[in-house]
């Protein structure tokens, strides 16, 4: 296999994931990429329910990734957004973590919280997903791969993939200062 620099691999082939990314890294290092999403598993379940399952899942996102390219390639970013919702002391919300891998080097966090209404958390409980739920509430379809819940929630003001490029552009601050941070 041919080593690809200047790639970024995105652990989904949802269209607003790969975009965060892109549009981030491509932002943040000045620098224009291919990204190509990858259809991997997050070994968490399709709605995670808590923080650490999300994280868990973005993390296992890249380390599939990385399998699949025997350890990683050479210049390639290995990206996974995992979203998930939690019960926090205010309610329920929805928000995601990002993982981000570059020769040798990991950073994970968390985006912003959304708040969400108790019968959406209520219809995740039973084993429903959130863009599913909400396709059903606000009479969309397929809004996951659009602005998301976040989008119908905030009135468009903030989207699924504006809030993923916040989480990506925070987590970068490792690579840009790495001398700053350790593993």
């Amino acid at each position: 296999m041919q080593m690809v620099s200047d790639t970024i691999f995105v652990g989904s082939l949802n269209p607003v994931k790969i975009n965060a990314a892109l549009n981030t890294l491509s932002d943040t290092l000045e620098h224009d990429f291919d990204a190509q999403g990858m259809a991997v598993p997050s070994g968490v379940p399709d709605q995670p329910m808590n923080e650490d399952e999300t994280r868990l899942g973005a993390i296992n996102r890249v380390k599939a990734m990385l399998a699949h390219h025997q350890g990683g390639l050479n210049d390639a970013w290995y990206v996974a957004i995992e979203g998930g919702v939690d019960v926090f002391e205010d309610g329920p919300a929805t928000f995601a973590y990002v993982a981000i891998y570059h020769e040798g080097h990991w950073s994970v966090t968390r985006s912003a919280s959304l708040p969400l209404p108790v019968s959406v958390y209520q219809a995740l409980q039973r084993g429903e997903e959130l863009g599913p739920v909400m396709d059903k509430l606000f009479d969309t379809v397929n809004i996951k791969q659009k602005g998301g819940a976040i989008g119908l929630l905030t009135l468009n003001h903030a989207s699924r993939q504006s809030v993923y490029e916040v989480a990506l552009t925070l987590a970068m601050a490792k690579f840009h200062f790495p001398d700053l941070y350790t593993d």
